[in-house]
């Protein structure tokens, strides 16, 4: 569905009083669209179990530093469309170097490194079956990039948690590499570089402004694996994690974006959503803890409950440790839950249906067959978490529609993590939610939401300003019927997010 070309914003907050008067109305500034890869609907299941197996390895990285409060709300652009037959990529545009050059990058939220393809570069695609322009950096084209080295204390803090790598024998002007390896065996490496970064920043006077500075991004001369394929190509990886060299910590340390970004992942086919450095406002959030010193977004799950009633599974198993603990996860597709709560989810799902709904099995899942809507035939489910909060799961938070006949085939979308005491909140469960990652304070919030209206985002911690970010099409050309036509239909399930749980380093 086409989208106009902006869309009225909704004021979630009618009026906000700054001192004595109230803030005057300002023309809306651009909004951004998150759109989510991987269709949930018409791609076998095991595919998209096996395209989160692929992606779920462990990674280390440290946790932000502090820094001051800020009064800017940096969003991105975000291209790319979900079509539940096709392949789906999302992805946004950066401008990097001076003359800026644009370059389009998968979201990624659960890696840290930005990194683009240099050049030159081995086993780089040039051509994208997203029907998009590719491109390379080059660091001698640009008058303010600079290598970073080996003695910079920069790349000796990567060199810590493994985003860096220098040889043995390195002098202090060696180049700080780095090489990952992700789990579905694809592969980059090459070196750091620090340069220019465009982006747009909404103030706190509602006025957006052309912003820049300066970042550590990664200039990729080698790639391997999926990465080379030329149907679903783009320029690099943009990683939202928690590490110092992430952009969102990188323009955190210098005042540019707040300790807080959020999104809203619409879940319609069409897909769409918001992404923005910065806190998403809205009443009815509700906040529970971070897990602390974790790789990865850690929450304290506490219970499961189907309809109201508490499955029977020891609160234990849901303890976070290396082992275990419950992840929240933009890049997975699915959700898996631990092996020992896997059996009595199913097992409630199953007791709770309607009696109109036939119950089958289907290459080892649970699946059940009606043609009217889930959400009158379907329990809710529940999920407790520290501090007295709950996330509210609907039918279709937890069920994948197979087929699209007279009789709808759907089937539980949750798997078993096997052998695995490690549960993943991934986009089925997500969806329609606005999640904010307030790593300020350490906490997580979230609120059922339609993520097709605008939002509302605090500018400043500490100060009660707010904009509304509503809605337009970006780039409308890349998201016709002939963008889809570009892509072989067999591709049906791709890593977009292929640091989800991070890159092993060798």
């Amino acid at each position: 569905m086409r989208l106009p070309g902006v869309a009225v914003a909704v004021a979630v907050l009618a009026v906000v009083l700054v001192g004595a008067g109230a803030a005057s109305a300002a023309p809306l500034p651009s909004a951004l669209r998150l759109e989510r890869a991987v269709p949930h609907k018409g791609v076998p299941l095991e595919h998209l179990k096996e395209r989160d197996r692929a992606r779920h390895r462990h990674s280390r990285r440290g946790l932000l530093g502090g820094a001051p409060a800020v009064a800017g709300v940096v969003d991105f652009p975000v291209e790319g469309s979900a079509n539940p037959y096709m392949v789906g990529l999302y992805f946004t545009r950066v401008k990097l170097g001076n003359p800026a050059k644009e370059f389009f990058v998968q979201i990624d939220t659960g890696s840290d490194i930005l990194w683009v393809t240099c050049s030159p570069c081995t086993g780089c695609p040039t051509s994208s079956g997203l029907n998009i322009q590719l491109g390379s950096f080059s660091p001698d084209s640009s008058s303010t990039s600079s290598r970073i080295t080996c003695s910079d204390d920069r790349c000796t803090a990567a060199l810590q948690t493994g985003e860096a790598v220098c040889q043995s024998s390195y002098s202090p002007s060696s180049p700080c590499g780095y090489t990952f390896t992700y789990g579905d065996g694809s592969g980059t490496s090459g070196y750091y570089v620090s340069d220019t970064m465009y982006f747009d920043t909404v103030m706190g006077n509602e006025q957006t402004a052309n912003s820049s500075a300066s970042i550590v991004f990664g200039c990729s001369n080698s790639q391997s694996g999926d990465l080379t394929k030329a149907d679903r190509a783009v320029d690099g990886i943009f990683g939202f994690g928690q590490h110092q060299l992430s952009v969102v910590s990188q323009l955190n340390s210098l005042g540019v974006s707040p300790k807080v970004f959020s999104h809203c992942l619409k879940g319609s086919d069409n897909g769409g959503g918001i992404l923005v450095l910065g806190e998403i406002v809205e009443p009815g959030l509700v906040y529970t803890p971070l897990v602390p010193s974790q790789p990865h977004y850690n929450l304290n799950l506490e219970n499961i409950a189907v309809n109201g009633q508490k499955l029977p599974i020891d609160s234990s198993l849901f303890t976070t440790s290396n082992a275990q603990g419950t992840i929240v996860d933009s890049g997975t597709t699915l959700a898996y839950l631990a092996d020992g709560a896997y059996d009595p989810f199913v097992s409630a799902i199953a007791a709770a249906v309607s009696p109109s709904v036939r119950s089958l099995v289907s290459k080892g899942n649970q699946c059940f067959i009606t043609s009217s809507s889930v959400d009158s035939l379907f329990p809710t489910v529940t999920l407790y978490f520290m501090g007295g909060v709950a996330m509210t799961v609907k039918p279709e938070n937890y069920l994948l529609q197979q087929t699209s006949d007279n009789n709808v085939l759907w089937c539980i979308g949750w798997q078993r993590n096997q052998g695995q005491a490690i549960t993943i909140l991934g986009d089925l469960v997500l969806k329609d939610k606005i999640l904010v990652y307030d790593l300020g304070n350490m906490r997580m919030g979230w609120v059922d939401y339609d993520c097709s209206m605008a939002v509302n985002v605090t500018t400043s911690s500490g100060k009660n300003q707010y904009v509304n970010t509503g809605q337009f099409d970006v780039n409308a050309s890349l998201r016709r019927t002939s963008y889809w036509g570009l892509i072989p239909s067999g591709v049906a399930v791709i890593l977009v997010h292929m640091l989800i749980f991070g890159a092993s380093r060798r």
